[in-house]
């Protein structure tokens, strides 16, 4: 199997000539918001585990580290801990919750059991000035913040001083000016903490003082200089799947390699409506780049009959994507790699940083490797990114806003919005059904308001009356958050005219559904994509 380290090596760091910060993760399901943040401001940021961070801090030399909050306590034994090598090596460091409190016992302070556990908002009082707080937070105010811990800081490290106290934590922000180390018992990455992305830019800039150098500009024209060095003169055949991520690495590797790129579009029955012609068209006609379409919808449907477990239902999916590309890349006399797009998130979410369930939840990407007798490497030029990021550099290339401005579509396909078994009768109610909302969300002027929004076909029939006759038949579901950041996620409340609207079209112009309902729940940290 051909891993993505076994191949990096070879090829230039993108953002080797750029300014760094290392986020060590101890498990925190928000970790990666601490990334965005910092790359709101310009600054290029990586997450490593724990376990594998002063590997990480040697190799990337990093001009400062975060470190994130986590489920564990440092009271534990065996309890995750920060490399001394790291806080020995001069750079500034900022602490968050588990972060603060493995610094802060570390160093020769003192952690407690928290006789007063704070989940939730809180309120803290600034006790003192610090680098932190500058032009953000003055003296003497109270600011809201959003905590989640029961342990504690009780006694300082030599050095520190606190400068800020809360009910639960009297110690709440700690400050080291001389080594700029700082910490705190709240989370500043989460928009529940109105200002704390402020708190991060001031760590960034003032305390670090980096330059904030990193756009996206800057990575088109150092990720193309990379996919040369890595491609050469070889073959790359790209997956394309109709979404954002994939449009953009293509149009990327285009730019780079022009013809040694062929996409691969596999319509595997489980597309949008007009989902194929709108990603033909594009690719064919707008950039010209060597497109092969394969209808491949038969074989996948019948892979997937009477299946209804969903990890089955990705691991099926996953490995017939693997035997179109493998038989598409012999036809054109075979390919030396396989372009994809993944994210960020996606390498994440498929590496079990902590030993929890993170590495299940990306198993239908080939992030790890692909199979050895595809005798192929993978080119991943926006493992990097950020979703936001991705659209950023889409609109750098000049992709139409008919595909940056997608709303995502976790895939694959409309499997996931399908649970049960799979069905051709089924997809194609479900096709129609998502087609009339989202016509109705862009006529009412809100598609770019909401982040996400899609039909479901609920595993489930219901008894209904439809003029004169009974009617036996599928309830839909509708779904659209708002979310700023993609970790969280809030229903949008769509006035009942327009539900009501909405249902009536559903019922009236989709054979086969009798009942509409709208999903009102909103979504903690963590993934959003639902199933």
């Amino acid at each position: 199997m051909t891993t993505h380290s076994q191949t990096a090596s070879a090829t230039p760091d993108v953002a080797a000539a750029h300014d760094k910060i290392l986020i060590v993760d101890f498990g925190s399901q928000v970790t990666q918001l601490i990334a965005r943040r910092v790359r709101e401001e310009g600054v290029y940021s990586e997450i490593v585990p724990f376990q594998k961070a002063e590997a990480a801090f040697r190799e990337m030399k990093p001009k400062a580290v975060i470190l994130s909050g986590g489920p564990a306590s440092v009271l534990d034994k065996n309890a995750p801990s920060v490399p001394m090598t790291i806080l020995d090596a001069g750079v500034p460091v900022l602490g968050i919750c588990y972060g603060e409190q493995t610094m802060a016992q570390q160093l020769g302070g003192t952690v407690e059991a928290g006789h007063h556990r704070e989940f939730g908002r809180a309120h803290i009082e600034i006790t003192d000035d610090c680098a932190l707080f500058e032009g953000v937070w003055k003296k003497g105010g109270s600011y809201e913040v959003w905590m989640s811990h029961g342990d504690r800081v009780t006694k300082l490290p030599d050095g520190f001083r606190g400068v800020a106290k809360a009910p639960g934590s009297p110690i709440s922000v700690i400050a080291d000016d001389k080594r700029k180390f700082y910490a705190m018992q709240f989370h500043p990455e989460v928009v529940h903490t109105p200002d704390g992305a402020k708190l991060i830019r001031n760590f960034v800039r003032k305390v670090a003082r980096l330059k904030g150098d990193w756009t996206m500009r800057a990575f088109r024209e150092e990720a193309i200089e990379k996919i040369r060095a890595q491609v050469g003169k070889g073959k790359v055949i790209c997956g394309l799947s109709g979404g954002v991520d994939s449009a953009v690495a293509a149009v990327l590797i285009h730019e780079a390699i022009g013809d040694q790129l062929t996409c691969v579009f596999v319509d595997h029955g489980m597309l949008r409506l007009a989902e194929a012609s709108t990603v033909v068209d594009l690719f064919r006609h707008h950039y010209n780049i060597p497109l092969v379409h394969v209808d491949a919808s038969k074989q996948f449907l019948a892979e997937l009959a009477g299946v209804t477990d969903p990890e089955s239902k990705r691991k099926i999916i996953g490995k017939l994507f693997i035997d179109v590309f493998d038989e598409e890349a012999k036809k054109i006399g075979g390919a030396d790699f396989l372009a994809q797009g993944t994210l960020y998130p996606d390498v994440i979410e498929s590496v079990s940083f902590t030993g929890g369930p993170s590495v299940t939840i990306k198993s239908h990407h080939n992030v790890g490797g692909l199979p050895a007798h595809m005798n192929m490497k993978l080119v991943e030029p926006l493992r990097e990114l950020f979703k936001d990021e991705v659209r950023a550099l889409g609109r750098e290339l000049g992709l139409p806003d008919v595909f940056v401005g997608r709303h995502p579509f976790p895939g694959p396909g409309l499997a996931i919005r399908c649970p049960g078994e799979i069905t051709a009768e089924k997809l194609d109610i479900l096709r129609a059904a998502d087609a009339v909302y989202i016509e109705e969300i862009r006529r009412a002027g809100l598609y770019d308001i909401i982040w996400q929004a899609f039909a479901v076909l609920l595993p489930v029939k219901t008894v209904g009356v439809m003029g004169d006759g009974r009617t036996y038949e599928y309830v839909i579901g509708l779904r659209a958050v708002t979310s700023t950041d993609g970790m969280t996620a809030d229903f949008y409340p769509f006035d009942m005219r327009f539900l009501g609207m909405t249902a009536t079209r559903i019922i009236n112009e989709v054979k086969g559904v009798n009942r509409v309902v709208y999903d009102v729940t909103s979504k903690p940290p963590g993934t959003i994509e639902w199933e």
